[in-house]
């Protein structure tokens, strides 16, 4: 008799399917998965401990760089929490500019999702596409933040600013004839709002171009249906949450069932799966495109309609204008204050949490009364579905492992923190 013998193997950190610095000691029978042991920690930031150090306001730049696919919707969870411990409301424009970043963000993290889970797979044609698109909306976040991704827009009591009435234009430095300049800068003439409207106007074609190359593909159905299969009950137990959660066929969105800021005065529907295998996780996301695409034109409609201050006008917390600060003694001292020290935060203890791109993002904030958390800990979305990767991948093949990471969606400065 040949003596048979499991082989232990590392997959990762380096490894182009493992999204970030994960490694996995997997235990193989041949090609078969016996066990997978997930090492975590390679990507660890302290963000935590580093926020206990710092002012309040002065951590909020930190949560752009934990799920860094994501930055606004970590930005939120962390403000949402600090504004409940200090009792404060953003005005109604703030609320609907951040409903409408949040789904911006949602788009923007599932097409960096679409573009390497089906990279992973196989399918390079829609890496290209993803990015071609997430290239405008990196173009909305320099408009009202001047930076790409790590953005800092959210504030407590509002947001950064409100938004252009003009959109940078590509010049003829770039090198483009005048033919190509005319069609590059076409929707562009008009404000940020008129920008985002016209690409919720283009996106479901883009859309459609996906689906047409991956949903009926006899390649993507084969590596996708029926693997990383987890019930509804046992999507529950494992503390899943967002599309993970929703591809197994259970309803849960905290935009629905816990609505902040103004979700509840918005019309959009939850995407359930049914087989909670990855290619109904790929479905979920797939129709969750359509209903940020939704919500974002429904923001856009309001916002043109509704002006008014994007900020809470209370010095305290708020810094003044700059012109002001030039003229007003007092308005100097806030923001001296301000800036030096922050402001303190009542004592007590709160959680806020966001229905992430990811799943369930939340912030576990205490306050002992000073200028900074006396702690902060972050519930993030893909700690809990890698915890469940050995459990999906069993039996599987190694290939098959690539297309379970891939539907996880994870980020590591998310799962490490």
């Amino acid at each position: 008799m040949a003596e048979i013998r499991n082989y232990t193997m590392n997959f990762g950190p380096q490894h182009p399917a493992a999204h970030g610095v994960l490694r996995l000691v997997l235990e193989v029978d041949g090609e078969v998965i016996q066990r997978a042991d997930p090492h975590i920690g390679l990507l660890h930031r302290a963000t935590e401990k580093l926020a206990e150090t710092k002012p309040f306001n002065q951590s909020i730049g930190y949560m752009d760089r934990l799920d860094y696919c994501s930055m606004m919707c970590n930005e939120h969870a962390y403000v949402l929490a600090i504004e409940k411990l200090l009792g404060i409301a953003p005005p109604l424009r703030a609320q609907y500019i951040r409903v409408m970043f949040d789904e911006i963000t949602r788009i923007l993290n599932h097409l960096l999702w679409l573009g390497t889970h089906a990279l992973d797979i196989g399918a390079m044609t829609v890496f290209l596409y993803a990015f071609r698109e997430r290239e405008d909306l990196f173009d909305c976040y320099e408009a009202v933040s001047g930076a790409r991704m790590h953005a800092t827009y959210y504030r407590p009591g509002g947001v950064y600013r409100d938004l252009p009435d003009s959109m940078p234009q590509y010049s003829t430095a770039q090198g483009y004839g005048k033919g190509e300049l005319a069609r590059r800068n076409a929707n562009r003439d008009g404000s940020l709002l008129d920008f985002i409207w016209d690409f919720t106007e283009r996106f479901p074609t883009y859309l459609d171009e996906y689906e047409t190359l991956l949903t009926d593909n006899r390649i993507w159905k084969q590596r996708t249906v029926g693997i990383g299969v987890v019930s509804p009950e046992r999507a529950l137990q494992l503390g899943f949450t967002g599309p993970m959660l929703r591809g197994s066929g259970f309803e849960w969105d905290l935009r629905k069932k816990q609505p902040y800021e103004v979700y509840d005065k918005m019309d959009f529907d939850i995407p359930v799966g049914v087989n909670g295998d990855c290619y109904d996780r790929y479905l979920v996301r797939m129709e969750e495109f359509r209903q940020s695409n939704r919500i974002i034109r429904q923001c856009v409609e309001w916002l043109r309609k509704n002006p008014g201050p994007v900020m809470i006008g209370d010095h305290k917390i708020v810094p003044p204008s700059r012109e002001e600060m030039k003229d007003d003694m007092e308005s100097l001292i806030h923001h001296f204050k301000l800036f030096t020290e922050g402001y303190c935060v009542p004592e007590g203890e709160t959680y806020a949490a966001i229905e992430h791109p990811k799943g369930e993002f939340g912030v576990y904030l205490v306050s002992d009364g000073a200028n900074k958390p006396y702690r902060l800990k972050i519930r993030s979305t893909g700690f809990v579905h890698l915890s469940a990767l050995d459990e999906m991948v069993r039996g599987h093949m190694i290939a098959d492992m690539v297309a379970v990471i891939g539907t996880q969606d994870i980020v590591f400065g998310d799962v490490d923190r």
